[in-house]
């Protein structure tokens, strides 16, 4: 039997993949991009270069390879972009995803692990954030991931499927030894050493009048192999009788940016020129979890503090563009 990862030669996706295979895992992957960053996964799983949206390229999916269980993470997740373009994110991470759930269920498979986000929550009513938080998402992009979470819920209560939505606080850092992608342009992490390495002249830090200790956003950083890791624990309890629930995954630690930026710098050596910009619609001051849950449950244990995430981020990027 076969695990589906869509969107799975991206970054999240590609890293679950390795982790997987290095499990003796049988992997499908449907993604609409060439695995250019990330060759590796031709080797670790069977490939349809694809949108995952297609009801036509998943009944071939589907049929030519016997699926037990399938892990989502195909979706839009910029917040900015989901506010400017909000049909295009309720399209792809909402609408596609009922096709994928569809298709799913003409095949009768009935586990699913689903990407998730801590954007759901919105502004905390409390810290750390918990699972048993109110849900306010201020995002369409945190809508989307709502409103997904909300149809697992109720095809669960129709016992149609056994779901974990996996809710992530800022996946960060790579597996540099396995040649995987990490996104560039998206995340605080690699902006920052784009401009370590010369590639942007200045960083520019997106609001600094939140009511933090240093006026910068407070974010909660973990290592993309611990959350592969989680993704793996999540299927194991799927697979083993384990009920629908949601998880936090974080480290259970905030960081402002202004101390991601300092990190980097004792990391790499190198002062990081920054410029102070606007806040930008959607994000909220500070979001850190509370991941006991995760932990208890899952037998979860994040592993990598933040200046290993930096560490392996900085040598991905050295090896790449240096």
């Amino acid at each position: 039997m076969a695990i589906l990862v869509t969107g799975g030669a991206g970054y999240i996706g590609s890293h679950v993949v390795k982790t997987l295979w290095d499990k003796g895992r049988k992997i499908v992957v449907v993604d609409r991009f060439s695995p250019e960053k990330s060759r590796a996964i031709l080797k670790w799983a069977r490939f349809y270069k694809g949108d995952f949206g297609n009801a036509s390229l998943l009944e071939k999916i589907f049929s030519e390879n016997e699926i037990d269980a399938v892990m989502h993470f195909a979706a839009y997740i910029r917040v900015d972009e989901s506010m400017e373009k909000p049909l295009m994110y309720f399209e792809n991470n909402v609408a596609k995803t009922i096709v994928l759930l569809k298709e799913m269920q003409r095949h009768n498979v009935k586990r699913f692990v689903f990407s998730s986000t801590c954007a759901i929550y919105g502004t905390p009513k409390y810290l750390p954030l918990d699972e048993k938080h109110p849900l306010n998402p201020e995002s369409v992009y945190g809508m989307t991931k709502m409103m997904v979470e909300d149809i697992l819920k109720s095809l669960s209560a129709a016992e149609k499927l056994g779901f974990v939505s996996l809710r992530y606080f800022n996946a960060a850092g790579a597996d540099w030894k396995s040649g995987i992608g990490y996104y560039k342009k998206l995340h605080l992490i690699p902006k920052i050493l784009d401009v370590v390495l010369g590639k942007e002249p200045e960083l520019k830090v997106f609001g600094t009048d939140y009511d933090t200790r240093d006026g910068t956003c407070i974010r909660d950083y973990i290592h993309v192999l611990d959350l592969a890791d989680a993704h793996v624990l999540a299927l194991e309890y799927l697979e083993n009788g384990g009920r629908s629930d949601f998880f936090n995954l974080g480290s259970g630690k905030g960081y402002t940016v202004k101390e991601v930026i300092k990190a980097v710098e004792e990391v790499c050596g190198k002062k990081i020129p920054f410029v102070e910009a606007g806040r930008r619609q959607g994000d909220v001051s500070a979001l850190f979890a509370d991941n006991r849950k995760a932990r208890d449950v899952l037998g979860w244990n994040p592993k990598r503090e933040l200046k290993e995430i930096i560490s392996s981020a900085w040598e991905w990027h050295r090896r790449c563009f240096v």
